[in-house]
């Protein structure tokens, strides 16, 4: 599910970036997989938190999520190398960490998969379930993936003994610390392969087809990203799955302008409607139509705010706002009563409009 980033940086929707900035730094040192040796959530949580961040700190995404569902998160570390290029730059180096990659020892982990669904906007104030399906790396069937000949055990590994890990003494942001980092020969498995599987090579994986079922919540926005944990591509024998980060397309409803979790419908009247007043059938998402009055008077371009009948407000409580503007119709073409009728109101009201002209009128 979304994450509400106010609440990751345990800070207020009306923040500055000071705060943001200081609340970042506490957190980034409390959560990082340096300052929890032997915590396999540490990880999952110092993510959590630099997405936050990114968010929070670009004035443009941050203006984006503020509107309720609507914000375009995109690639949340599009600007940065990865997580490490971010803190890097934040603390000025010296975490000696990498997620994922080149520097960091352990199983490699699975790639992220990113892919799209498309829903109506129907779907999108009520949420919905999707199943997607992509092409990944998948846990191989013949080694369960172990990366191992079936019936051919794994043997206790001679680096570390089995313990999957080793201490070692490195400097970080917390100064220099005696960490437990992950066995290089084994791969923090405890174990090493004898005899690797025909089927994977050792790897544990083989490339197929994957099939996952994802919630979208009620007030999802167009463009908004879901990160499902654990769902991407399998990591190689022993490595952790990356995730899987599905973007949501919200189908145009012609009917509505969509703000956020407000709507806004254009209902069409005639002049005389307008002038003496009337009823209108306004749709509402998810509902039954509501019958507006529309008092006599009514002005073009006139805006009534039918409260609470708008979007779920993604992950609070509370719907948006319908706004109904009031298009008041002008003919193109009149028959020959109707331009008499105008005339004769006109000249009862004190106007006057261009003279008679030879004209087509309509029959």
């Amino acid at each position: 599910m979304v994450a509400d980033y106010y609440d990751v940086l345990g800070v207020g929707r009306g923040a500055g970036q000071d705060e943001i900035k200081k609340a970042f730094r506490r957190l980034a040192r409390d959560t990082h997989p340096d300052a929890n040796p032997g915590d396999p959530t540490a990880e999952a949580r110092f993510r959590d938190v630099a997405r936050a961040y990114e968010v929070l700190s670009d004035p443009a995404k941050r203006a984006a999520y503020d509107r309720g569902g609507s914000f375009e998160a995109g690639d949340l570390f599009s600007s940065f190398a990865g997580i490490d290029d971010l803190l890097s730059r934040f603390f000025g180096g010296g975490f000696g960490y990498q997620f994922g990659g080149g520097g960091r020892t352990g199983p490699a982990q699975g790639s992220d998969i990113g892919t799209r669904v498309s829903v109506t906007l129907e779907e999108a104030a009520a949420g919905a379930a999707r199943q997607v399906r992509f092409r990944a790396a998948i846990p191989c069937e013949s080694c369960s993936g172990s990366g191992s000949t079936a019936g051919v055990d794994l043997a206790t590994c001679d680096q570390c003994h089995g313990q999957g890990s080793v201490r070692v003494t490195r400097q970080t942001i917390l100064g220099a610390t005696m960490a437990i980092t992950a066995c290089d020969r084994c791969r923090g498995r405890g174990k090493v392969i004898v005899e690797p599987c025909e089927a994977c090579l050792g790897r544990g994986s083989i490339d197929g087809e994957r099939g996952v079922e994802v919630d979208i919540p009620p007030g999802i926005g167009d463009g908004a990203r879901i990160r499902v944990p654990g769902k991407g591509a399998a990591g190689d024998a022993g490595g952790r799955p990356g995730d899987l980060y599905v973007e949501v397309g919200v189908a145009p409803d012609p009917r509505f302008e969509r703000h956020g979790a407000d709507l806004i419908h254009r209902v069409k009247v005639g002049l005389a409607e307008a002038a003496l007043g009337a009823t209108a059938m306004i749709p509402v998402v998810g509902e039954d139509d509501f019958e507006l009055e529309i008092p006599a008077g009514t002005q073009p371009g006139s805006v009534f705010r039918l409260a609470r009948m708008g979007m779920p407000r993604l992950q609070r409580r509370g719907r948006g706002d319908l706004l109904v503007e009031v298009m008041v119709e002008v003919p193109d073409r009149l028959t020959a009563e109707q331009e008499a009728s105008l005339r004769a109101f006109a000249e009862l009201t004190g106007e006057q409009p261009a003279p008679p002209a030879k004209r087509r009128h309509r029959s």
